[in-house]
């Protein structure tokens, strides 16, 4: 059934009093967490409500319109694989077949289908750096990534966040169509969503544009950051939108509107087997992240460029779409404190991330101890003085890791010393051994015990 706004006060709420009330919540939120800019649509099926607050560049005070555009980080990755998507539905393609079959670079995991891509299924690691992949090429990159040497499990087993299957993704499409990804995605999205294109790296955008920003916790002053993406990388997440294109675009994956097939749409959102992704979302499709609440199961994405914070959520059976942007890291809590403000204001109860369960008292799990790798990043996992692990990423700080019977972990934060969703281990059925640890998604293996 569809969501009905909750008793007095919020029942005699006319789209104008909503208006006004989500435009003080968003500006009060951003002198909160020190976003100098940020847009929510609120779409309920029946009516829009869009409000935005700030501005777009501290560093020349241009103004944050509601079509600004922002860029989107991973909220790309959707779009890449909507137009997969959208490839299939003709013919083009088979969503079970292997993707070596359209691309030679991936004939050193030819097991890899097109779907486990799209669902972060395949194995691949994260993919280097944008530094070091700014410095080759799309097959170079690709022929070096997707290795059986470098596979975290096998094929359609299990669920690793991969940049590099997006680029895959990206270079399968220009395969296909003979275009470039920025040219497909253009084409066949953006232009008939009514969208103007903006991309990262345009020299002459078309429309206003935001930057990201850093904020200096000392002083609270914004300074506008410089995004650091490698051109092959865009199918991962070059694109930059507004939160109103968003909406647009969450309405077409809820099957309302004439981009995607009602077909398709579907079986985007479908839950695929494999995809266990942890702490990030309840469950995983083609390009979507899925999560329950209150028996119904929405859709969407995050994503983070460089200083940027960007969300998009979707309950397909009641209609509802909420789309937000930000343009500063601290948009992140911006946004999660808006989701709980929706379900004051207006009763939609939107999720953040995957639901939260009683695990019981934490343990000690000495056995998690070791090193994981995921491609060129390093995990290693320490026991600390009282016996409780830390982790660390690449050698940097040790973070205290809160471990539970059922090998799910939270990480504590160190600005608050809170806990927050970290991810879980994996025993081999086989052996019973620790093999493998998930970190926001990323699973990286175990290569020894040290």
């Amino acid at each position: 059934m569809p969501y009905t706004i909750p008793a007095a006060p919020a029942a005699a709420r006319t789209p104008s009093l909503l208006h006004r009330d989500l435009q003080h919540r968003l500006d009060t939120l951003a002198r909160t967490h020190r976003v100098p800019g940020a847009q929510l649509v609120l779409d309920t099926g029946a009516d829009v409500v869009a409000v935005h607050t700030g501005t777009a560049d501290a560093a020349t005070g241009s103004p944050f319109t509601g079509q600004t555009a922002v860029p989107l980080g991973s909220l790309t990755k959707p779009y890449t694989a909507a137009l997969v998507m959208l490839l299939a539905d003709d013919g083009d393609l088979d969503l079970d077949e292997p993707a070596a079959e359209h691309l030679p670079e991936l004939s050193g995991t030819p097991a890899v289908t097109v779907r486990q891509l799209l669902s972060h299924t395949a194995g691949l690691p994260t993919g280097p750096d944008s530094d070091t992949a700014a410095a080759t090429t799309t097959t170079r990159y690709l022929t070096a990534v997707c290795t059986a040497r470098d596979l975290l499990f096998a094929p359609g087993t299990d669920f690793s966040y991969s940049n590099a299957g997006y680029v895959a993704a990206g270079r399968l499409v220009e395969t296909v169509t003979g275009m470039p990804w920025h040219e497909a995605v253009r084409a066949l999205l953006l232009e008939p969503l009514g969208v103007l294109p903006a991309f990262i790296g345009d020299t002459s955008p078309v429309r206003p544009v935001a930057a990201g920003h850093a904020v200096n916790t000392a002083t609270g002053k914004a300074r506008p950051a410089r995004q650091n993406l490698a051109p092959l990388e865009a199918p991962a997440g070059a694109l930059l939108a507004s939160a109103l294109d968003l909406a647009a675009f969450g309405n077409a994956l809820a099957g309302r509107s004439d981009l995607l097939p009602p077909a398709v749409a579907k079986e985007m959102r479908r839950p695929e087997t494999a995809a266990r992704p942890g702490a990030l979302a309840d469950g995983w499709g083609l390009g979507l992240a899925l999560y329950q609440r209150d028996g119904r199961v929405w859709c969407g994405h995050d994503g983070n460029a460089q200083g940027t914070s960007c969300h998009l959520r979707v309950d397909p059976e009641s209609g509802v779409v909420v789309a937000f942007t930000g343009n500063a890291g601290g948009a992140t809590a911006l946004w999660r404190d808006l989701a709980d403000d929706l379900v004051r204001v207006t009763g939609v109860r939107v999720p953040v991330g995957s639901r939260t369960t009683d695990r019981g008292r934490p343990v000690v799990l000495p056995e998690c101890a070791g090193t994981y790798r995921n491609g060129t990043t390093t995990y290693r996992v320490v026991p600390g003085p009282d016996g409780a692990p830390a982790l660390s990423v690449d050698g940097d700080l040790a973070l205290p890791l809160v471990c539970y019977a059922d090998l799910s972990c939270d990480l504590l934060d160190p600005a608050t010393g809170r806990p927050e969703p970290g991810g879980r281990f994996h025993r081999d059925p086989a052996t019973g051994r620790v093999d493998r640890v998930q970190i926001s998604g990323r699973t990286a293996r175990r290569t020894d015990d040290g």
